[in-house]
């Protein structure tokens, strides 16, 4: 079973990462995502004269609430709008395969956004020290944010055969994740354990210190894995209507 939904992802992935590329989408994203990221680098490195790469981290969790749901918002909800998902479906291709196909098509694409961003660390390292645990643990960290993002992102593009609904609901829902530890002073102190927990960006915080601790990496994988289960009941949904 496992085999055959892997052995239908990589066609999948290819035709999605492609579309992406032939496309204006890619290089609207990734040249968006740069000029932001590169703005705040630069003014904290030249009006702060602040070599580091704290601010990069401080920010793009943000940034990604909004990037995040502009690139999966057409992954599939696209294919319902032109027929095309109705196809898909008919295929002797497991739903699971065209979620986990297009989502690591999407996660490529994002990865591509992050990847010259180390640029900012080169230029950190050049300059002066830099401590390494906390540099590559803020990356890691990004990607497995990212990754849980995108997930979110494919789920709420399951959801509707519009892009801009889509963008609706995967930005509510990753931007509720994202709020639960800014609101636990507002908490009784028996569930603010439980609702930190829950919060993507410090499960982000831990692992950008340069610690990996099993719990955090648990988190995200288990998070990832539930939205791309919902995304392919979600498109299992659509056999029976």
């Amino acid at each position: 079973m496992v085999t055959a939904v892997f052995h239908n992802v990589w066609p999948i992935f290819k035709r999605e990462l492609r579309g992406y590329f032939d496309s204006p989408v890619a290089y609207v994203v990734i040249t968006a995502f740069l000029l932001v990221t590169g703005w705040f680098f630069t003014t904290n490195f030249f009006v702060a004269a602040q070599a580091d790469l704290r601010v990069i981290f401080s920010i793009i969790p943000f940034i990604f609430l909004f990037f995040t749901p502009a690139i999966t918002m057409r992954l599939i909800s696209e294919e319902r709008k032109s027929g095309t998902m109705e196809l898909m479906v008919t295929m002797p291709i497991s739903d699971a395969s065209i979620v986990i196909g297009k989502y690591l098509a999407s996660l490529a694409l994002l990865a591509a956004a992050i990847a010259p961003t180390i640029v900012y660390l080169i230029t950190v390292s050049m300059l002066g020290d830099i401590d390494g645990g906390p540099a590559i643990g803020g990356y890691i960290g990004l990607m497995f944010m990212g990754a849980a993002y995108l997930a979110i992102g494919t789920y709420g593009s399951s959801l509707t055969d519009s892009q801009v609904v889509a963008f609706i609901v995967s930005f509510f829902i990753t931007f509720l994740f994202f709020l639960l530890d800014k609101v636990l002073f507002l908490l009784p102190s028996w569930l603010v354990s439980s609702v930190e927990y829950l919060s993507i960006e410090s499960h982000f915080q831990n692992i950008s210190r340069g610690v990996i601790d099993s719990r955090d990496l648990v988190y995200y994988l288990s998070l990832i894995g539930l939205a791309l289960y919902l995304a392919s009941r979600s498109l299992a949904s659509r056999r029976w209507r």
